[in-house]
């Protein structure tokens, strides 16, 4: 009898630890897939983030340029403090760490370059806005 119970004891032992090894094993697989996936899933939202904010400082670099030449072809055809807002918003387009994306200021430089566009728009008395990729199809936008 005690053949038969040390027999159904090493049975139980035996497929537990069979489903502890299938556990681990797919468990790593799991893992490893998770990883590959993962950083896919990463390079691809970072991608579509990275070109969404090079389209805004683009844009905002787009609109100081044009006031600047402005200012080149006529001297007064902006006031000395828009002027030297428009000088800051250039400052600020070009001091954005483009390179480093994890660098814990971009959000706050990105809100000062908004907050510095939108003070001069109100100073000229102009409604413009950065709106984002509207001409785009959804489509483009997933290709890219």
């Amino acid at each position: 009898m005690e053949s038969k119970a040390n027999d159904s004891v090493d049975f139980l032992e035996s497929t537990v630890l069979l489903e502890q090894l299938q556990y681990d094993e797919g468990f790593r697989d799991g893992y490893k897939d998770g990883l590959v996936f993962g950083k896919e899933d990463g390079r691809e939202v970072g991608f579509k983030h990275g070109f969404q904010v090079g389209e805004e400082l683009g844009f905002y670099r787009g609109c100081v340029d044009v006031w600047k030449s402005a200012i080149k072809i006529d001297h007064s055809a902006f006031s000395f403090r828009i002027q030297k807002r428009i000088n800051q918003l250039a400052e600020l387009v070009e001091k954005y760490p483009l390179t480093e994306p994890e660098n814990e200021l971009v959000q706050e430089m990105m809100d000062a370059i908004r907050q510095n566009f939108k003070i001069i728009l109100a100073n000229l008395g102009v409604k413009l806005g950065y709106e984002g990729h509207t001409n785009a199809s959804k489509h483009d936008l997933e290709e890219i």
